[in-house]
């Protein structure tokens, strides 16, 4: 079964209408208690699985799960013996039940006698205060946030309600909305990259400005948002940043933004909102990503990218200029393969 009690507090059993419910979608049958969740492969009669590819169909035919989330289109290939919960959305709805057997453990409230709470600051005593955490003078910490072990909160720093802040991560020169979740050993508000070359040598610019987060952002561990110089570095609502990230000075990121691991944006770049950006794409600073685009793993952004397109490659262009290059140099080098000279030089008749 899915989730080891040694780690994942579970909920339940379920009834099939209520983990229905929680995934926004309908079942039909018998009643059923549903005690867990699991892959299609390993789900027992009790256990509840989902498909949302078709790659796996044949995973859909065989298995022993009690219900299955799908959708529409794939509701007859369920077996008998195993209950459908049909939804447009089958993975939207996978997530939000298992969330339902799964829910964030809830915060305990209270300081651990080793954390130092600054003078001036105000911890709302619904937070929960790990060990060997620090609270800077003048931040404020909200309702039912948890700061975890080790972690920092710098002085005047805010955190909205239902923050988590992961251990050893730090967060200063900031202001974060509700439900932000700043994964271990992130560094949120440290001062930019920013200097002057002088006669003999660079000359550090103060970093003048915040980093701003709105509400139900996830930035990923080990992951840095540099403050901002004169102007702030913000982070739009529910953005999302993978593992490893890093988000230069003053850039500005839109709403639900994916930000997919080992990103560097560089400092005042505009991403604007619903952007999709893979992994290990670098942005040049100063440019603007519009809204909606989506930009391929490793790509190198050197210049402004419009509103809704996909690209990809290194200088980055648009994907099916890209393709066309590809197979123009395929044609090319198997022309030359096969041409009489070619042939000659091999020695060929």
């Amino acid at each position: 079964m899915t989730g080891d009690a040694r780690f994942f507090a579970r909920t339940g059993p379920h009834a099939l209408s209520a983990v229905a419910a929680a995934a926004g979608g309908v079942a039909e049958g018998e009643k059923l208690m549903l005690t867990g969740i699991a892959p299609l492969q390993t789900a027992g009669p009790e256990e509840l699985s989902f498909l949302d590819n078709r790659r796996y169909l044949a995973a859909l035919r065989q298995t022993r799960a009690g219900a299955v989330i799908v959708h529409p289109d794939l509701a007859a290939q369920v077996p008998s013996g195993t209950r459908a919960i049909v939804t447009k959305e089958p993975y939207l709805g996978w997530a939000r039940a298992a969330c339902l057997f799964f829910p964030p453990p809830p915060t305990r409230p209270g300081v651990h006698p080793t954390a130092v709470i600054e003078p001036g600051a105000s911890v709302d005593p619904s937070a929960e205060i790990g060990p060997l955490a620090v609270i800077g003078e003048a931040a404020e910490i909200g309702p039912r946030c948890r700061i975890g072990a080790s972690a920092v909160i710098g002085a005047g720093t805010v955190l909205g309600a239902d923050c988590r802040i992961g251990p050893l991560a730090s967060v200063t020169h900031a202001r974060l909305g509700a439900r932000v979740y700043v994964y271990p050993g992130a560094r949120i508000g440290q001062e930019g990259f920013g200097f002057a070359i002088g006669p003999a040598g660079p000359e550090t610019v103060p970093q003048l400005g915040m980093v701003l987060i709105g509400d139900d952002v996830e930035i990923g561990a080990n992951s840095c948002v540099d403050r901002g110089s004169a102007q702030d570095t913000v982070i739009g609502p529910g953005c999302r940043l993978d593992n490893l990230v890093q988000i230069g000075h003053n850039v500005r990121l839109g709403r639900c933004c994916v930000v997919v691991a080992q990103v560097g944006i560089a400092g005042s770049a505009t991403i604007e909102d619903f952007v999709m950006i893979g992994g290990q794409v670098a942005i040049v600073g100063h440019s603007t990503i519009g809204r909606g685009a989506r930009i391929g793993a490793q790509a190198g952004v050197i210049g402004d990218i419009p509103a809704g397109q996909e690209w990809i490659g290194s200088p980055a262009m648009p994907a099916r200029e890209m393709f066309r290059q590809f197979a123009l140099v395929k044609r090319l080098t198997a022309r030359k393969r096969t041409s009489p000279e070619t042939a000659n030089q091999a020695g060929e008749p």
